[in-house]
C-alpha cells in the first residue's frame, strides 16, 4: 500500500510522489503551509495556488493533516491571502497550467469594498516576466518534460500498489490509443447543483456564534434572487480581510482541469490554438494532459503551420516515451527545430576535410542526398560521401577541363572545354555516353528528368536524350557564347554574350521571344515556369512574363557583375560583384533587403543558396556566411578561411537541410584545394 503524506511534515520529495504534484506545485504547498503556519485540515490544500479539487479526488486518502500547528492571527491571514493572487500567478507560470478564472460579482464587490475601506486597490494578479528562466529552445523544454514522464510514470506505480486509492480511468478509441472519460452531463465548466464540488469543512477549534444553524436555515429558504441580494449585503457590510477569506474559499472552486473535462476532440481543437513551445509545456501537467499532447494530428497541424515536409519512413514509427507513444509528427517537429538551432547557435563542429583536384580550381559542385560531385579544371570529376568523406572514385575521361555538371539520382552529367559532354553512372563511375555536337567549349547545361540542354561558346543550345546519348534538337539564334540556359520540359531559356535573352520552343526548334533590354552580357538566368529573371553585366536584373515575353520590371540597385541568383515562390536573392546580396520581391520589384553593413562580403560574391529560414552566401574573402532570409540580419559566419584577404577563395556552396558543402582553394597557392563539409543534423528524438 502506497505510503501516506502528511501535508504539515512532508518535504518536497515526499508531496511530489502525489498524482499530479509537481515540484513547482510541492514548493507551493510548502511556501503556503509556512506563511500560514500549518494546514488545519486537507480541504485547505484548494487555497494552494494550482491545486484544485481533482488533485483530492486522484489521491485519495494518501492526503492526510495529522500534524496540528496553532492558528495563524487575523492579521497574518490578512497578509497570506493579499499575495496568493500573485503567488497563483508565479506557480502557473512555472508549471504552464491552463485554468478558467472567471471573475464573480463578489470579486467585484470585494475590489469595491476594499477600495472603500482602506483606500487600497487589490494587489495585481498579473505575472511577471522575470520571475521565470527562459529555455534556450524548444528542445530543452522537451528534456524538461522527459523528466516529468519519469516523475508521473513513478506515480503510476505507486498507485497501481494502492488498493484503496481511486485509478484515475482511461478509455482507448479504436486503434487503442489512450484517451479521457467522455464528460457525464454534471461535468460541466458551469457549477450547478448537481456538481460534486468538495465541501470545506468548518474549523471545529471555533466556536460558531449562536444561532449560526438558524441563519444558514433561513438563508436556504429564500430564492435564488434573495440569496444573491444578501450576500451582496453582506459583502459590503465585512472588512477587508473577510472579502479576501471569502476569496480565498470561492476561487479555487473554479479551478478546475477543463481539458479533463471536455470531449477529446474539443480538448484538442483548444490545444491547437497554442503555439508548440505552449503545448510542450501543457503536457507537464499531469497523465491526461500528456497523452492529448502527444495526439499524432495536432503535431502534423502544427508541422504544416511551420512548413515542414512530410516525416521519412524512420521518423513515420511511433516510439514508446516514458509509457506514452510518442507522435511521429512530434519528433519531426522537434528535430527541425533543433536542426535550425543548430544552424543560427551550435556550436560549430570541426568540419570534414575532402582533399582532391591537387592545386587546381574546382568550377563546378552538385550535392544530392548523401553523395557530393565536384568538377575541376584538371579534366576530371569526383565523386564524395557526405557521410565518411572519402572520395568514392574518379571519373576521368575528358581531356580539357570539366566547366559545368548536373547531377540527378545515380546519373551525372558533364560538359568540358573539349567540346563534349559525357553522361555517367554515379554509382560504378563508368562514362555511358559521350556526346558530340558542339563545336566549342560546353559551357553551361540544365538536366530535367532525362533530357539535358547544352549552352556552348559556339552560340548554339543542343537538346539531348542521356538515357540513349541521341541529340534530339538544335537551337541556333544566338551570335555570341551562350552563358546560361535553365530547362523545365516545355521550354528552353537562353541567355548568352550578345545581351540577348531567348525562349525556344525545343520541340520545333523556334525561337517563341527574344527579350531585348540589356545592355551588356547576360551571365545568370532563373525560370520558373511563370518568370524569367536575367541577371547582366550591365548591373541591372530584369524581370520578364514567360508566355508573353513581356517585361515587367528591371531591378536596380547593383554595381556591378550579377553573378548568381536562386528563384522560390516570387523571391529572388541575388549576389553581385560589388560585395552585397539583394533579396527582391519580382511580383512587386521591390528589394526586401541588402545583405550588408559591417558584416557584409569585403569582396565578389561567388556563390548562393537560400530556403524559407536562410540565406547563405561565398566569396573570393574566403568567408561563407549565414543571414536571416526574413529581416536580412548577419546570423554568423560559418567559414572563414586563414587566407582569406590574401589569395583564399570559396568558389562554390552547396547545402541541404543538415549539411554545407563548399568548394575553396586559391589561384596564388595560398589555399590548398578542397571540400568542406559542415553538418548541422541533429539526432532523432528517443
Amino acid at each position: 500500500m502506497a505510503r501516506r503524506v502528511d501535508i504539515n511534515s512532508a518535504n518536497t520529495d515526499e508531496l511530489e510522489t502525489l498524482l499530479g504534484i509537481g515540484k513547482a506545485r510541492a514548493e507551493a504547498i510548502i511556501k503556503h503551509r509556512e506563511a500560514s503556519h500549518g494546514f488545519k485540515n486537507v480541504n485547505e490544500l484548494l487555497s494552494v495556488p494550482g491545486v484544485g479539487s481533482n488533485i483530492l479526488e486522484l489521491n485519495g486518502n494518501r492526503i492526510v493533516c495529522d500534524t496540528v500547528r496553532h492558528l495563524p492571527s487575523q492579521s497574518s491571514h490578512y497578509l497570506r491571502n493579499s499575495g496568493s493572487s500573485s503567488g497563483r500567478s508565479r506557480v502557473q507560470q512555472t508549471t504552464g497550467d491552463v485554468l478558467p478564472r472567471p471573475v464573480t460579482r463578489s470579486r467585484e464587490h470585494s475590489r469595491r469594498n476594499s477600495d472603500h475601506h482602506d483606500g487600497q486597490a487589490q494587489p495585481s494578479s498579473s505575472s511577471s516576466s522575470s520571475s521565470t528562466s527562459r529555455l534556450s529552445s524548444i528542445s530543452e523544454l522537451e528534456n524538461e518534460d522527459s523528466r516529468q514522464v519519469k516523475r508521473n510514470a513513478t506515480s503510476s506505480e505507486e498507485r497501481k500498489a494502492s488498493p484503496t486509492k481511486k485509478s484515475c480511468r482511461f478509455f482507448t478509441d479504436d486503434v487503442g490509443k489512450a484517451m479521457p472519460p467522455p464528460a457525464s452531463p454534471v461535468q460541466t465548466t458551469s457549477f450547478k447543483k448537481a456538481d460534486a464540488l468538495p465541501k470545506r469543512r468548518l474549523s471545529t477549534r471555533l466556536q460558531p456564534p449562536a444561532n449560526l444553524v438558524e441563519w444558514v436555515k433561513t438563508f436556504q429558504h429564500w430564492s435564488e434572487a434573495e440569496k444573491n441580494l444578501a450576500i451582496d449585503e453582506l459583502i459590503e457590510k465585512c472588512d477587508p480581510s473577510q472579502v479576501r477569506h471569502i476569496m480565498s474559499v470561492i476561487e479555487p472552486q473554479f479551478q478546475r482541469d477543463f481539458i479533463s473535462l471536455l470531449p477529446k476532440e474539443v480538448a484538442l481543437l483548444v490545444l491547437s490554438f497554442l503555439e508548440p513551445r505552449d503545448i510542450l509545456k501543457a503536457a507537464q501537467t499531469c497523465q491526461t494532459w500528456r497523452i492529448l499532447c502527444e495526439d499524432n494530428l495536432l503535431w502534423r497541424e502544427k508541422c504544416l503551420e511551420a512548413g515542414i515536409d512530410e516525416p521519412t519512413s524512420k521518423l513515420l514509427r511511433r516510439r514508446s516515451h516514458g509509457g506514452v507513444s510518442r507522435s511521429p509528427w512530434k519528433s519531426l517537429f522537434l528535430r527541425t527545430h533543433q536542426i535550425e538551432y543548430n544552424w543560427r547557435h551550435g556550436e560549430m563542429k570541426p568540419p570534414k576535410v575532402l582533399k582532391g583536384h591537387d592545386d587546381h580550381v574546382i568550377t563546378c559542385l552538385q550535392f544530392c542526398g548523401q553523395r557530393i560531385v565536384s568538377g575541376s579544371d584538371d579534366n576530371t570529376l569526383k565523386v564524395w560521401s557526405a557521410l565518411t568523406g572519402k572520395c568514392l572514385r574518379t571519373l576521368t575521361g575528358h581531356t580539357g577541363g570539366v566547366w559545368s555538371s548536373q547531377m540527378k539520382n545515380n546519373i551525372i552529367v558533364s560538359g568540358s572545354t573539349d567540346r563534349t559532354l559525357r553522361v555517367w553512372n554515379a554509382e560504378s563511375g563508368q562514362c555511358i555516353h559521350t556526346l558530340f555536337g558542339h563545336t566549342s567549349t560546353v559551357r553551361c547545361m540544365h538536366l530535367h528528368e532525362n533530357k539535358v540542354v547544352s549552352g556552348s561558346r559556339d552560340a548554339s543550345l543542343r537538346l539531348w536524350d542521356i538515357d540513349t546519348g541521341a541529340c534530339l534538337h538544335v537551337l541556333v539564334g544566338h551570335v555570341a557564347a551562350v552563358r546560361c540556359v535553365q530547362y523545365d520540359g516545355r521550354r528552353v531559356v537562353s541567355g548568352a554574350y550578345d545581351f540577348m535573352v531567348k525562349v525556344w520552343n525545343p520541340e520545333t526548334e523556334e525561337c517563341l521571344y527574344t527579350l531585348q533590354g540589356h545592355t551588356n552580357r547576360v551571365y545568370s538566368l532563373q525560370y520558373d515556369g511563370v518568370h524569367i529573371v536575367s541577371g547582366s553585366l550591365d548591373t541591372s536584373i530584369r524581370v520578364w512574363e514567360a508566355d508573353t515575353g513581356v517585361h515587367r520590371h528591371t531591378l536596380t540597385g547593383h554595381q556591378s557583375l550579377t553573378s548568381g541568383m536562386e528563384l522560390k515562390d516570387n523571391i529572388l536573392v541575388s549576389g553581385n560583384a560589388d560585395s552585397t546580396v539583394k533579396i527582391w520581391d519580382i511580383t512587386s520589384g521591390r528589394c526586401l533587403q541588402t545583405l550588408q553593413g559591417t558584416n557584409k562580403h569585403q569582396s565578389a560574391v561567388t556563390s548562393l543558396q537560400f530556403d524559407k529560414k536562410f540565406v547563405i552566401t561565398s566569396s573570393d574573402d574566403g568567408t561563407v556566411k549565414l543571414w536571416d532570409l526574413k529581416t536580412g540580419d548577419f546570423i554568423r559566419n560559418l567559414v572563414v578561411l586563414e587566407s582569406g584577404g590574401s589569395g583564399g577563395v570559396v568558389w562554390r556552396v552547396q547545402a541541404s537541410q543538415t549539411k554545407l558543402v563548399c568548394a575553396v582553394g586559391s589561384r596564388n597557392g595560398t589555399e590548398e584545394t578542397k571540400l568542406l563539409v559542415l553538418d548541422f543534423d541533429a539526432e532523432l528524438s528517443r
